[in-house]
């Protein structure tokens, strides 16, 4: 009846857009039957709605029966003229009702299908020993199968699995090339080389930090061979991970019957990452990007050689499975220092530094990696003095001539990636 009164009117034409979407959540809500849920997804409604909202500056939209009261109150006028900020607060409940519907119809299928991982991996859970501590039940949900084959030793605990996937995500960037191990401590990477074969790549990165290094976790990217089968059997450590061992390297390393030893058929990472917090959970895309030669910029004066690019990149691997704040010292393809977990960057700076000549090794002509931007040149001061001469860092800092300047001013070559690595 009011609609038909309009043509009375001497006013412009304004579009009118009433909408009432499929009744999704009290369909949800009164039934488990998923056809008839799915069935109730609007498509039209809810393009109608957008539609009309977007174009508010000529349209009257009404996106549900709740805003019913406010047509009729605009229809009832003497004049039922609409002024331009009213189309807009009606857009504006039209995209909060968009919202709405779309949020309510993710929450179905996000519960269906926490639902139906759990149902899929329900087979495949297993009751862990406990969690970080005694006191604390832990269960691990997934087919760790598919990714691992034990050989032996005891059941994997809470802690050896955390340190499992920290092994995979550093060794799942060197998997491809010469033979690469790592050793790791409470996830941080304390050890790692490459070397042309699998036993001098152990050798270097249990040099790295041998005193870390005990009850370790140790990755290889090669067969297990019994020369370094019998070099690794002489240290106590908890899990060693490799995608094959030779037979008499398997048996010898088997009489010790709780270590464990895993068989990787693979090392790929999961897309998206996963972390309980508050009374929720946060999901991130995985840090999947591996610095390269294409994402070097140099920014000094002097560049860096050939020899120290690689280092460089290597050392910035390094640095990405360390914990943040972090720095990372490389010399010939081997971590030779490290500072990681600490408050101030110029402690880790010094951290580095210190491990590094507390076991053996010269500073002189090695490169430095850091996980973020430097905010002031001290930490490039601090590596000089150390005889450190080239430097691989994310930038992006508004005081970054700073440590450029300090790199020119001392015959340092300097690179920018552009790609912070920081791992909380």
């Amino acid at each position: 009846d009011h609609l038909g009164q309009l043509d009375k009117y001497d006013i412009p034409t304004i579009d009118l857009i009433v909408v009432d979407l499929y009744p999704f959540e009290e369909t949800v809500a009164a039934t488990e039957e998923e056809a008839q849920i799915i069935e109730q997804i609007d498509i039209g409604g809810i393009a109608l709605i957008r539609a009309a909202a977007k174009n508010y500056g000529d349209v009257v939209i009404v996106p549900s029966r709740a805003d019913y009261a406010t047509l009729k109150d605009i229809l009832d006028r003497e004049k039922p003229v609409t002024e331009m900020e009213e189309r807009r607060a009606l857009a504006r409940r039209a995209f909060a009702v968009s919202s709405h519907y779309d949020t309510a119809i993710f929450n179905y299928f996000n519960a269906r299908g926490e639902e139906d991982y759990f149902k899929r991996s329900e087979m495949t859970a297993r009751s862990l020993r406990y969690g970080e501590n005694p006191h604390q039940k832990a269960t691990f949900y997934g087919p760790l199968n598919e990714m691992f084959e034990q050989l032996s030793g005891k059941e994997l605990s809470y802690n050896n699995l955390v340190d499992i996937d920290a092994a995979v995500q550093v060794m799942s960037e060197l998997e491809e090339g010469d033979p690469s191990f790592a050793v790791l401590k409470h996830t941080n990477t304390c050890g790692l080389a490459v070397r042309p074969t699998v036993e001098a790549a152990w050798d270097a990165a249990l040099a790295g930090d041998p005193v870390s290094a005990f009850g370790g976790i140790l990755i290889s990217n090669s067969e297990i061979d019994l020369a370094t089968a019998t070099k690794i059997n002489q240290l106590f450590y908890e899990v060693l991970i490799a995608p094959s061992f030779a037979p008499d390297a398997h048996d010898l390393l088997t009489k010790k019957k709780k270590r464990v030893l895993l068989k990787y058929s693979h090392l790929r990472r999961p897309a998206q990452s996963f972390k309980s917090l508050l009374n929720g959970l946060v999901a991130q895309d995985t840090d999947l990007h591996q610095d390269s030669n294409d994402d070097l910029r140099s920014v000094t004066e002097l560049e860096p050689t050939e020899e120290q690019k690689a280092d460089l990149l290597f050392a910035a691997t390094a640095a990405k499975h360390l914990k943040s704040n972090t720095i990372a010292l490389v010399k010939n393809r081997q971590l030779i220092g490290m500072g990681c977990g600490q408050t101030s960057r110029v402690d880790a700076c010094k951290q580095a530094i210190a491990k590094a000549h507390a076991f053996g090794f010269d500073t002189t002509g090695a490169v430095m990696a850091s996980d973020a931007f430097f905010p002031f040149p001290d930490c490039v001061e601090i590596a000089d003095n150390a005889g450190i001469k080239a430097v691989i860092q994310p930038g992006g800092s508004i005081k970054d001539q700073l440590s450029i300047d300090y790199c020119n001013e001392n015959g340092i070559a300097m690179v920018f990636t552009g790609y912070r690595h920081f791992k909380h």
